[in-house]
């Protein structure tokens, strides 16, 4: 479950799982290979993927370019805080005009995929989203010798789960979170459809389907997160 804040996003602590690094889809490995570029030894990778496995990492807070959570070891609890870089206006509307370039992507980034012809496009539009191991800056309140330290890369390995889940994560890790990348969408859509002349409903709709349809869904993964919730808040 997700709560937002100031367009920043709390993500629920992570259970222990049997691998950290061990990534399932090909942007998660895209995101385990920059995590990996970033540290500075093999050494310091094991002891962060025995935190993420051991789900030693508090809840990822995520918001535009930054993300923050805690994490536990036998020292005691640490805070990380970490950045990427967020795409400025030019590649935002790149990246916006991306999505739209074909039908298909926003309903797949809604259903949990990242479509590699989208990253592919938008490469070509010189927008990066996946980062290289330099673009992931942290830092953290132990007193280890350097940055990223064990605290840090077991964070960043666990937003690996939370990105291979949800590719939004990413985009708004990006600067472009979810509900501005619908809103971007919707008035994108109604803008071309008002200089077409067409005033019957059309694109736009499509749109605000899909975000009501993103809508109920978090409201059902709520509801499989809490069972005993009552259910009349989803309708």
């Amino acid at each position: 479950m997700t709560t937002e804040v100031d367009r920043r996003v709390v993500h629920a602590r992570l259970a222990p799982r049997r691998s950290a690094a061990r990534a399932t889809r090909w942007w998660g490995k895209a995101w385990v290979r920059a995590v990996e570029e970033a540290a500075y030894t093999e050494t310091d990778l094991r002891a962060a993927r025995g935190l993420a496995r051991a789900g030693r990492v508090g809840g990822i807070t995520v918001g535009v370019g930054e993300l923050v959570a805690s994490v536990e070891d036998e020292g005691g609890l640490a805070t990380v805080s970490g950045t990427l870089p967020v795409l400025d206006g030019a590649s935002r509307d790149a990246l916006v005009e991306t999505v739209a370039a074909e039908s298909g992507r926003i309903a797949a980034l809604l259903a949990g995929d990242l479509p590699h012809s989208l990253v592919e496009h938008a490469d070509q539009m010189g927008v990066e989203l996946l980062p290289y191991g330099a673009e992931l800056a942290t830092s953290c309140t132990c007193d280890f010798w350097a940055d990223p330290c064990p605290h840090a890369l077991a964070v960043l390995y666990q937003l690996t789960w939370l990105i291979e889940a949800d590719p939004f994560v990413l985009l708004h890790l990006r600067g472009l979170p979810r509900e501005e990348l619908l809103a971007d969408l919707h008035a994108r859509t109604v803008t071309a459809d008002e200089l077409a002349g067409d005033s019957s409903p059309g694109r736009a709709d499509d749109v605000d389907t899909a975000l009501d349809a993103a809508v109920r869904a978090a409201r059902i993964l709520e509801l499989v997160d809490d069972p005993a919730r009552p259910i009349d808040h989803l309708f």
